[in-house]
């Protein structure tokens, strides 16, 4: 995970052409998207690059998930300093006993040969690492949401 230079990122333009680079597979499944954009989401101080790979493993994941004919939402919204990415699915939700791992590195619910583990470890670095922000799991039997909480300009070190 090299780290790519700090720029003024815009987060729906990232989430676009992630969805755009992912269309052939949603396509093929017969996948929805919906896109619920605020606004008032401005462009934040990031690493573009990096944040882009975020949005690759999460909307890959949920793709993974729902399956033929799924559904999948991304909405944005913000609050105060920070910027907030949602992304669920109506998949099969992922289960209690094994949340609190799914961040883990070479943790997978995929089939051997399926998935290395690392996309969702990835993420949390970058988010959180890279970043300073924060990603959380919600999920329950149908549905799970990702939530990306990112602050607008990065502290310089």
């Amino acid at each position: 995970m090299d780290r790519d230079f700090i720029q003024n990122v815009d987060l729906h333009e990232g989430l676009n052409n992630t969805l755009t680079v992912l269309n052939y597979k949603l396509q093929s499944r017969n996948i929805i998207v919906t896109r619920q954009y605020s606004h008032r989401v401005p462009c934040i101080l990031a690493y573009g690059s990096a944040l882009n790979q975020v949005w690759t493993n999460l909307i890959d994941n949920a793709i993974d998930a729902v399956g033929e004919g799924g559904k999948i939402w991304i909405r944005t919204s913000n609050e105060k300093d920070h910027v907030i990415v949602e992304i669920a699915d109506d998949g099969p939700g992922i289960p209690p006993e094994i949340q609190s791992k799914i961040f883990e590195p070479f943790f997978t619910t995929k089939d051997v040969g399926a998935g290395t583990g690392l996309g969702l470890d990835i993420a949390y670095r970058i988010v959180v690492g890279q970043h300073n922000g924060d990603i959380r799991c919600f999920s329950e039997p149908g549905h799970t949401r990702f939530q990306v909480r990112l602050p607008i300009a990065l502290p310089l070190n």
